[in-house]
């Protein structure tokens, strides 16, 4: 296919585009029945390996997706005894949950995961198009793409990275449009694809989480290090710099940064929270933009 990721650098961050903190109202999406109320999304795996057998190398196993998966809905939804939950006061769940696919663009049954041997294509790998491999209609699923890149190579810099909606939200109005030829979707690299023992600050499945934000329309925090541009989300301390690690520091009104926010760049072991603010930004994403929307009613969603 010619269909293009939009991934000119295929590193841990997503598009820096400007956002503020100044008195712009964020859309709200009304919610008859916050309590009971879910959005189901359906997403396909494009495992992209390098021949080997699953379960080794870049080929990874079943299970390992499957976690990830579990991870992804562990963070979004707050989940009590895991590493997504936390008490904070402007924490909350997202009421957001992704499912493998269950049937591909055909109709037929599927588990969410199609592997790909790269090696047999007559072409060179390039993570800056990896949709040539296969995409599936963006407005039915979530395309995710794994990138065998050897951790020898990049260890723990390299790590993922999504495209962003084209919305009327604050901060977005500046984001790049997408070309005809150039796919929706996230890619990972395979290494921090779930969980893992690698000597890496990102071993835990956080990868997934940050940029499936910014894929729902998230800024990051710091956004264009400014104290006056950032994420459009109040309840997101204002930063002027890039937060990482896992250590909170003064930010620009000395109030600490949020170090455990998903759109940080902080450690995976410390990540824990969307704000009410930026569950309210997905959402509104979720309802108001066109492939973002269909999603919710994709046939992916249902067993064919």
């Amino acid at each position: 296919m010619n269909n293009k990721l939009l991934i000119t650098s295929f590193l841990s961050l997503c598009i820096l585009m400007s956002c503020s903190r100044d008195d712009d109202v964020i859309p709200v999406v009304p919610d008859p029945d916050p309590v009971e109320e879910i959005y189901y999304i359906p997403v396909v795996i494009h495992l992209l390996h390098l021949g080997e057998a699953i379960g080794e190398g870049t080929n990874l196993s079943t299970e390992r997706i499957e976690r990830q998966i579990e991870i992804l809905n562990e963070d979004f939804r707050r989940k009590e005894g895991t590493r997504g939950f936390n008490d904070h006061p402007d924490g909350g769940d997202a009421r957001i949950e992704f499912v493998l696919a269950k049937q591909n663009p055909d109709g037929k049954p599927v588990d969410g995961i199609e592997r790909i041997n790269i090696q047999k294509f007559d072409i060179p790998f390039n993570p800056t198009s990896v949709a040539q491999y296969n995409y599936w209609e963006p407005s039915h699923y979530i395309n995710i793409w794994t990138a065998p890149l050897p951790e020898e190579l990049v260890p723990c810099i390299v790590l993922g990275q999504a495209t962003l909606p084209r919305i009327d939200l604050p901060g977005n109005d500046q984001l790049p449009i997408l070309g005809p030829d150039e796919a929706e979707g996230i890619l990972i690299n395979s290494i921090h694809f779930g969980e893992s023992n690698i000597n890496c600050h990102a071993r835990f499945g956080r990868t997934l989480t940050h940029e499936m934000g910014h894929y729902l329309g998230l800024l990051h925090p710091w956004h264009k290090n400014d104290c006056e541009y950032n994420d459009y989300c109040e309840d997101t301390p204002a930063v002027d710099k890039i937060v990482s690690g896992r250590t909170a520091f003064a930010g620009c009104e000395g109030e600490p940064v949020m170090i455990g926010n998903y759109m940080n760049w902080s450690d995976d072991e410390v990540m824990n929270i969307f704000t009410n603010d930026q569950i309210a930004r997905m959402h509104y994403v979720l309802e108001q933009h066109p492939e973002r929307n269909s999603l919710l009613t994709s046939p992916g969603l249902k067993e064919p």
